[in-house]
């Protein structure tokens, strides 16, 4: 099998569709009262991400020696390209729903808010035509994209680092985006559920909305294939692309789902189990 292929394999199954396909399924069987479930599941997904970024992704762009400026910048433009475009989308979307206003939080506080599937509602309650419903559910599928590409990169390179060898840091890491990804299948299924869709349609929409990981996993694969420039520059933009989901939507989130110390306790569990994976 070729190099591509296991990438493929690897991110598809592990990382993509079963993490998020999971989530899916608990989305399915949580979905009454399901917040506090979720903003702890988000939250500890957080912690072990920010593990995974500062225990090893960074450390990872670091040992290339292209420069500290060289990641730095990388890090810096994977925040700048994912903040860019969540509030491109933003901007477009916010105006369809009447409860998006001056009062609202500047973050999602709702699990269909977090991947926009409350405009998809909107659009089919209001039963608006083919074009509308098809144009908020590519909007759903982008939103969900910018987390599972970034994701899709730090497998993808840390399969280069290890010479395109299926190596145990890489399933490592794979397991960690899936792990990452189970809260996120949740916010997919639920207002999916919550709309009509039947359970079973619902998780698999769900677990095919994790293939974006192949893209990001095939990118990062061919970034860091191509010297070690290339390899600091698809660590530090995955690393950045990931630091800006986890602080600028998961956590805020979580805590706005469940006003409680809980998720901060939560994160810092998820950040504990991350080094024990990484280092382990």
């Amino acid at each position: 099998m070729s190099e591509v292929m296991l990438v493929l394999l690897l991110t598809t199954t592990i990382a993509g569709l079963v993490g998020t396909g999971l989530g899916g399924l608990l989305g399915a069987l949580l979905q009454k009262d399901s917040k506090r479930v979720v903003s702890l599941l988000l939250s500890f997904a957080g912690g072990v991400m920010l593990s995974v970024v500062c225990f090893d992704l960074v450390l990872e762009a670091i040992e290339t020696q292209v420069g500290i400026w060289t990641v730095i910048g990388s890090i810096l433009l994977g925040v700048a390209v994912v903040y860019i475009l969540n509030h491109w989308i933003d901007r477009k979307t916010n105006p369809e729903l009447s409860h998006i206003d001056e009062h609202h939080p500047r973050t999602a506080d709702d699990l269909d808010e977090l991947i926009h599937a409350d405009h998809l509602k909107h659009h089919a309650a209001k039963e608006d035509g083919k074009l509308s419903l098809f144009v908020a559910g590519l909007v759903m599928a982008c939103a969900i994209a910018l987390h599972n590409v970034p994701e899709g990169m730090t497998i993808g390179a840390s399969y280069a680092v290890g010479g395109g060898k299926l190596d145990a840091e890489s399933l490592t890491l794979a397991v960690l985006i899936g792990l990452h990804n189970i809260p996120e299948g949740m916010a997919v299924s639920v207002p999916l559920i919550s709309g009509g869709m039947g359970k079973l349609r619902a998780v698999l929409v769900t677990a095919l909305s994790g293939l974006p990981t192949v893209i990001g996993a095939l990118l990062g694969f061919w970034l860091g294939d191509i010297g070690a420039l290339g390899l600091a520059l698809s660590l530090g933009f995955a690393s950045g692309a990931m630091l800006y989901v986890v602080f600028g939507e998961i956590l805020p989130q979580a805590y706005l789902m469940y006003h409680s110390k809980a998720p901060a306790f939560s994160s810092i569990a998820g950040m504990a189990v991350g080094l024990l994976i990484i280092y382990l």
